[in-house]
């Protein structure tokens, strides 16, 4: 007698065909869209033959016909702009799709008599409502920018569908219209008004009933998401900034980028024991977490468990950028997920620190030069600045930001002079005796953020335009000299995307793998500072740390890529507000928190 072999039995070979309950959304998302672009096509297409379905529905009232296919199109379209949320199991993507697909099908009947396309309809409805559980997650953050989004979108692929549609009826047309007329037949009719083109029949109906649908749904969509409530991406409250600095304060020297998570346009999450927290961004999806947990090592665990609670939730895509070796395995070894090799910060021993030497002659020649063309340098606590300097300073960082896009996320703090950042160092150049300009003697600025209690990380960078080259040196230096009076034995400077690629590929006997990355990584630098970063940290003799990006498959790094570069600001999807207004909406706490203006994966920079 043969034994049995163990889970195979007929219900378990049935629970192997059935699709794995996390693999659901993704296929009903792509069923979603196809179906979309059927009712889409069944509604633009004319019937093509008649069958007996055409008999049976001969008792129907005709205008029944115009608006079935007007009905099929609006469904498709909806369709079609649901699949993404499907994709991602939002509960409220499928309690839409839930009531558009019976009258895509009901439609389709109608106008197309496809008893086939309305069964696929009813097919797809039935996947949803077996696997209903899997479509749970919560919303995303989200804002009435949205709205303007839709109406551009919505009204391009309107202008073109509708092309489509009063073109498709081409033996109905009454004489041979220009594509000026069909244009002007299209804008018409998304406002429900007849055009110039004329047709056979009852086509005009349809063609009619067609245009109004989608110059509707333009309009109903639009205003939805006009003036649905917003849930804007989380802040950092008072009560988590608290939080969040009393960790700082035990545990702040073990991760240099620790101090940016105050940055107040981050959400955080706690350890269920409170002594440990990530924060995060979501961008597109994406839920971006930067640099290590914040608090005690082994609470990681713990708030690395609710960070990944939070991205199910939501149907978030979890990430990691900019996070130390150690905190790159215990992200792998608490939720397996894989870690990539990013780069490496440059972090300069204050007692290791000299000017002598030829490594650094380049350096010390150009801070002597500057030096005499009688340029100085202050090296001062925020708290010891007085608040006229202070407002000052921030106005000259904000003139010479460079680029209308604020940057910064993941190495930036964001705000210069807040009260609660006493401990922040300012570094700053002054030629006393050049003609004072709009921020009198001011030429340079560098901001220091706290690392621990004898460490300071480099926040940003900026200079005026007209000034010497070379400001960025002479603050570095100076804040370098200057560090041994403010109890500060290591300081932060830039991350260098790539870096060991970088080296690795310039030596002799590199790879033809290793030179074509490194040629690659050139190219791309002439817009993301690659190359230039590297080099200008390596001026100052520093040590390498790496950093490293988390992630969950290789099938998310483009989508991680692409929420990254938003987060630092390098893609902006939103039209910027004018500047007076920009500057009102970022401050809804004491200090208006501004984001640096270079920061790819690095502090911001600007070299001379």
């Amino acid at each position: 007698m043969s034994e049995a072999v163990p889970g195979r039995s007929g219900r378990a070979r049935r629970a192997l065909r059935a699709p794995r309950p996390e693999a659901v959304p993704a296929l009903v998302g792509r069923a979603c869209a196809l179906v979309g672009l059927l009712d889409i096509a069944a509604g633009v297409f004319p019937r093509f033959r008649h069958s007996r379905m055409h008999h049976l529905v001969e008792v129907l009232p005709g205008a029944l016909g115009p608006f079935a296919a007007a009905l099929s199109l609006s469904a498709g379209v909806l369709l079609l702009l649901l699949a993404h949320g499907l994709k991602r199991a939002k509960r409220r993507a499928w309690r839409a799709g839930v009531a558009l697909l019976p009258a895509g099908a009901v439609a389709q009947f109608v106008y197309r008599h496809s008893v086939v396309g309305a069964l696929i309809s009813l097919a797809l409805l039935a996947v949803l409502v077996r696997y209903r559980s899997a479509f749970s997650a919560l919303p995303d953050p989200r804002s009435r920018w949205r709205a303007l989004a839709n109406f551009v979108l919505m009204s391009a692929g309107s202008l073109v569908l509708g092309l489509v549609i009063v073109s498709v009826h081409p033996h109905r047309i009454v004489g041979d219209p220009s594509l000026a007329d069909r244009l002007t037949h299209v804008l018409y009719g998304l406002f429900g008004f007849e055009g110039p083109v004329d047709y056979q029949g009852d086509t005009s109906w349809t063609v009619g009933y067609s245009l109004g649908a989608l110059g509707l749904l333009t309009a109903v969509t639009t205003i939805y998401l006009a003036f649905r409530p917003e849930h804007p991406a989380a802040q950092l409250t008072e009560e988590d900034e608290a939080r969040l600095r009393a960790l700082l304060a035990g545990h702040g020297g073990r991760d240099s980028l620790g101090h940016f998570a105050l940055r107040r346009d981050k959400a955080v999450v706690f350890s269920p024991s409170g002594k440990a927290a990530v924060t995060y961004r979501v961008v597109s999806g994406v839920m971006l977490a930067s640099g290590d947990p914040i608090g005690d090592v082994e609470a990681w665990p713990g708030a690395i468990e609710r960070f990944m609670d939070e991205a199910r939730a939501h149907s978030w895509t979890p990430a990691v950028v900019g996070c130390s070796e150690t905190g790159a395995q215990v992200w792998v070894r608490e939720t397996g997920l894989d870690a990539l090799e990013l780069g490496d910060e440059a972090v300069v021993d204050v007692a290791d620190f000299s000017l002598a030497g030829r490594a650094m002659r380049n350096v010390r020649q150009m801070v002597k030069r500057i030096e005499r063309a009688g340029y100085e340098t202050r090296v001062r606590r925020v708290r010891d600045l007085g608040e006229a300097e202070l407002e000052r300073i921030r106005r000259a960082a904000d003139a010479w930001r460079g680029t209308e896009t604020e940057r910064g996320f993941s190495m930036a703090l964001g705000r210069i002079g807040d009260p609660a950042d006493g401990d922040c160092l300012i570094a700053t150049a002054h030629k006393p005796d050049a003609e004072p300009g709009p921020h009198g003697d001011l030429k340079a600025i560098l901001h220091f953020v706290p690392w621990g209690p004898n460490g300071a990380s480099l926040d940003l960078m900026r200079r005026d335009r007209s000034a010497d080259p070379g400001m960025n040196e002479l603050l570095i230096v100076a804040a370098l000299q200057a560090a041994p009076k403010f109890g500060i034995e290591r300081i932060s400077l830039n991350f260098a995307v790539f870096r060991s690629a970088l080296a690795r590929g310039e030596k002799i006997g590199a790879g033809p793998v290793l030179r074509a990355w490194r040629g690659l990584l050139l190219f791309l630098s002439r817009w993301f500072q690659i190359e230039s970063l590297y080099k200008f940290n390596a001026k100052f003799q520093p040590r390498w740390e790496p950093r490293f990006v988390v992630y969950r498959t290789a099938a998310d790094l483009p989508r991680l890529g692409f929420a990254y570069l938003r987060a630092e600001g390098f893609v902006d999807l939103a039209l910027p507000l004018p500047r007076f207004l920009r500057r009102r909406a970022a401050a809804p706490r004491p200090c208006a928190h501004r984001t640096p203006e270079r920061e790819p994966a690095h502090r911001d920079m600007q070299t001379a």
